[in-house]
């Protein structure tokens, strides 16, 4: 049987409070750095943890407002994709690391895609799941969207404590499953509620005289329609991708407005990059949480052989020296 890889908590101070999340194998390496999704946590790798090779470390972050990181103080908003990069680059400097490999899911793939784009001398390797880059939308629809997300996020920056609803763990599971569709088992709903729900704190209870638990997570989040980007500028930082990038699509995964963006960005990014790999699995949105085993061996697998390796395997297998 095959020994499972522990795991150790960490935190990294921001000038806001802290960022949470879970440090996968052994510490004097550097580690591979893995980016959940949009309003889900680092618990979301915890399954690619499990079945990390002995030789890779790997990070699993909380973003900012998500999980058991510390949440914005009151009046800022949450540029998702944007604060991410910003993170990211904190979290890098932090470490003092050189050339950095990302794994991203979804949100987490989008700011991979921003990042690697921003900092190509600086990253190694850009792993996205289900995900190709920053959500797109047309010039009118991030005009559109602009009053109601600023009206949205005044009306959950004042909820008040007694306001915010609680449940019982069972019913917050419940709530997962619907909110996310089926796209995710139960197993899987447990594992993100385990850093994805908080008890009442004690000092709480009197002002809300509820019992139960409250989600972890910035009810801010819920905003997520400023900062949005068009095709053109996402195809433009596409061109800026050099590192060597794996993208795994889910079938059928996410559903997509406009499918045909996402290989509209991979030709662009496969033309940029100095290594690229493409691969379809089926599986749903979070097959990584899901059914972590139908994904790890080719993520592991691109981790850990270099650019002149694959060229090397292409050559025996095709006869020729070409990718």
């Amino acid at each position: 049987m095959t020994e499972t890889v522990g795991f150790e908590e960490v935190t990294i101070p921001v000038p806001w409070g802290h960022v949470s999340g879970k440090w996968w194998g052994g510490r004097g390496r550097q580690p591979v750095i893995a980016l959940h999704g949009w309003q889900d946590n680092a618990g979301s790798f915890d399954g690619l943890g499990t079945l990390l090779p002995k030789d890779i470390s790997m990070l699993a972050i909380d973003f900012p407002g998500h999980g058991r990181s510390s949440h914005y103080p009151k009046g800022q908003f949450y540029y998702l994709f944007w604060d991410g990069v910003l993170l990211l680059r904190r979290i890098v400097k932090h470490f003092k690391w050189s050339k950095v490999t990302i794994i991203g899911h979804s949100m987490g793939g989008a700011v991979g895609f921003l990042y690697a784009a921003s900092f190509p001398d600086d990253t190694e390797k850009l792993i996205s799941l289900d995900i190709a880059s920053p959500t797109i939308r047309d010039k009118e629809s991030v005009v559109n969207i602009t009053g109601v997300s600023i009206d949205r996020f005044l009306k959950y920056e004042t909820l008040t404590e007694d306001a915010m609803p609680c449940y019982t763990k069972e019913e917050m599971i419940e709530l997962v499953l619907e909110a996310y569709q089926g796209a995710i088992t139960r197993e899987s709903a447990e594992t993100l509620m385990i850093r994805g729900m908080s008890p009442i704190p004690p000092t709480s209870k009197n002002i809300m005289k509820k019992e139960g638990f409250l989600f972890a997570r910035d009810v801010r989040l819920k905003v997520a329609g400023l900062g949005l980007i068009t095709l053109d500028l996402v195809l433009e930082y596409a061109k800026k991708i050099k590192c060597e990038y794996l993208n795994i699509r889910a079938v059928p995964g996410l559903s997509f407005d406009r499918p045909e963006y996402y290989t509209q960005v991979l030709d662009e990014i496969k033309k940029s990059s100095c290594r690229f790999e493409y691969k379809e699995v089926d599986g749903s949105h979070h097959i990584h949480l899901n059914e972590p085993e139908k994904i790890g061996p080719i993520v592991f697998n691109f981790i850990k052989t270099s650019k002149s390796e694959q060229i090397s395997s292409d050559s025996v297998v095709n006869g020729t020296g070409s990718t």
